[in-house]
């Protein structure tokens, strides 16, 4: 399926003084998933997989002018519950609020609320060490030059469906309490000097062009639709609402709680004997 990219481009688009454009991501990760020994029924499973699909499937709207820029995800109806329904909640780095970035202060903000508290991540733009590299390609008539940069991020886990004995099973309990072990990951970006702004999704920002595609593991993030200088103006405010915390101290407080939810999960197994499934999210 090709990607529909519509620019509307001004000769004094970038010398405006009001500029602001509005670029449209699809963000999409594989989930590699290991029913074979789970004795869950196969519509059952069918029912999973489309859930999960439609979880790790999701919109962005990425607003920026010269100098900022807010990426969210796009709101829309929760189609994924109901009466006798499952919900799935994936513990990942993603932000669930406005992702603020400005690129001249160097400064980010982030709008992020977990465990039912919101948080407010104010902390330094993290700097990607880019490495210019010599193909281009064409995304969606847009000419775009690749780079390529290494990010720190934790192992992925994996759990697994079926029993397990015990030796096995203790085995893996000791090994899901260690801290993880961050790993390094080659982030791929594409980008394009069509918009010449250092601006790009998710934490992605530093290149001479806008970032259109960004992919590292089984994630990939594209852009669809760009408007340059649309009619109506967003606000490009920093947020000021939730906890201030840096992002050493959000990730301290998700690793603590994220424990106590494993501690939890591995007593109320033992107490069930229940089933056990293998799954491997990759962030």
């Amino acid at each position: 399926m090709g990607i529909s990219l519509t620019v509307f481009l001004f000769a004094t688009a970038l010398s405006a003084q009001d500029f602001q454009g509005k670029a449209i991501y699809e963000s999409k990760t594989n989930l590699d998933i290991d029913f074979s020994k789970s004795g869950i029924p196969a519509d059952r499973i069918k029912i999973i997989k489309e859930r999960m699909k439609n979880n790790l499937e999701k919109t962005y709207v990425l607003t920026f002018d010269k100098s900022t820029s807010i990426y969210r995800e796009e709101e829309k109806l929760d189609q994924t519950s109901g009466r006798g329904g499952m919900r799935f909640m994936m513990i990942n780095g993603g932000v669930s609020g406005k992702n603020y970035k400005n690129v001249q202060t160097k400064k980010s903000t982030k709008e992020n609320e977990f465990s039912g508290k919101k948080f407010l991540i104010k902390d330094e733009l993290v700097t990607y060490d880019w490495k210019m590299e010599k193909e281009t390609k064409m995304i969606g008539g847009q000419m775009s030059f690749k780079a390529t940069t290494i990010v720190d991020m934790p192992v992925r886990r994996e759990m697994s469906f079926g029993r397990r004995n015990n030796s096995e099973e203790k085995k893996k309990e000791n090994e899901e309490i260690k801290e993880p072990v961050p790993e390094p990951v080659i982030v791929t970006a594409w980008y394009t000097l069509d918009v010449p702004i250092n601006q790009g999704p998710a934490d992605y920002w530093g290149l001479p062009g806008l970032i259109l595609e960004i992919s590292y593991r089984e994630t990939k993030i594209m852009c669809t639709k760009i408007v340059l200088n649309p009619k109506e103006k967003a606000e490009l405010k920093e947020p000021t609402k939730g906890k201030i915390v840096t992002q050493e101290e959000y990730d301290e407080i998700v690793s603590k709680k994220t424990e106590e939810m494993r501690e939890r999960f591995r007593n109320d197994r033992q107490k069930s004997g229940g089933e056990r499934g293998r799954m491997r999210v990759s962030n």
